[in-house]
């Protein structure tokens, strides 16, 4: 059997949906006894360094996906990049985050997207 090489890997990576990539991470961890985790560095900073990090970044969550589905999972699928149907579990498992860890102003906008497509939208 030849050996595959890494653009072998990819290019098989390249084809799974999401789910798929979960399964094959899970599946990694357990054969080799690893974490995919990121690891957590501890760091020692003023509270006031903290708190404006934390408010700088905040979370798009979609609440409901209004009357209309099929508008809200397409603008789903350009902001995520998912598949079809990933972003209709997405939306139908509604409230879930869209966008997590992204400026104020980035936010808004996909906000005002997803509610003009008829979904009900909070910002944390």
């Amino acid at each position: 059997m030849a050996k595959l090489k890494i653009q072998d890997y990819i290019d098989g990576l390249k084809d799974m949906s999401i789910l798929e990539l979960n399964d094959l991470v899970k599946a990694i961890e357990e054969e080799f006894g690893v974490t995919a985790a990121a690891p957590v560095a501890v760091a020692v900073a003023d509270s006031g360094e903290t708190e404006a990090a934390e408010s700088t970044t905040v979370s798009v969550i979609l609440k409901e996906a209004g009357q209309s589905k099929v508008p809200v999972i397409k603008i789903v699928r350009e902001l995520t990049g998912l598949g079809l149907v990933e972003a209709k579990a997405l939306v139908d498992g509604a409230p879930s985050p869209i966008k997590e860890n992204i400026n104020a102003d980035e936010a808004e906008t996909i906000k005002k997207q997803l509610m003009d497509a008829g979904a009900v939208v909070e910002i944390k």
